[in-house]
């Protein structure tokens, strides 16, 4: 009989806490741009800051371990303002903001919208590489300045110049 009580209560006792018990949740971060549209012409380097948060409910700390990106050509994303300036772990309740990553356009860039996304990728330790948080941002190309001079400006300064060169000769003309 004491055999059976036994099982019955460390049965009783698993079955509470399983009930009672809440499923295991991964911790997470948030992730925002401050401004994730902008624009910007040919030869030009827009930044992007951002403001990453762990939610307080976070069961320990999470860390920050790496960046995946998708960033469509002729641009090229620079994310040393990640690795340089972001911290590498955040504790439940913590917040940062700063530079994320900087987006340069070619000159000669064709306008329009160029759209990419930003992963930050870490874990519960520093090797996870699982993604925590994704942006989307857009950039807008603008048609940028002409190297060519328009045809207005060239006749402006070939008449200065042969303005010039009369001058010069009437100036040599007195004064021989």
């Amino acid at each position: 009989m004491f055999k059976k009580t036994a099982f019955s209560i460390s049965t009783l006792v698993l079955g509470a806490a399983l009930l009672l018990a809440r499923p295991a949740s991964a911790d997470t971060i948030t992730l925002n741009l401050t401004n994730p549209v902008q624009t910007g012409a040919g030869g030009s380097t827009l930044s992007f800051d951002a403001t990453v948060s762990a939610p307080g409910k976070n069961g320990g700390t999470i860390f920050l371990n790496g960046d995946d990106f998708t960033v469509p050509s002729p641009l090229t994303l620079n994310d040393d303002g990640f690795f340089f300036g972001f911290p590498l772990s955040l504790d439940p309740g913590d917040s940062f903001s700063g530079l994320l990553f900087t987006i340069s356009l070619p000159p000669g860039i064709s306008a329009g919208p160029y759209l990419g996304s930003f992963s930050i990728l870490g874990g519960a330790d520093g090797s996870a590489q699982d993604v925590l948080a994704t942006v989307n941002f857009t950039v807008n190309a603008t048609a940028g300045t002409s190297a060519v001079p328009e045809p207005g400006s060239l006749m402006l300064l070939g008449t200065g110049l042969a303005g010039l060169v009369v001058r010069v000769r009437r100036w040599g003309a007195v004064r021989g």
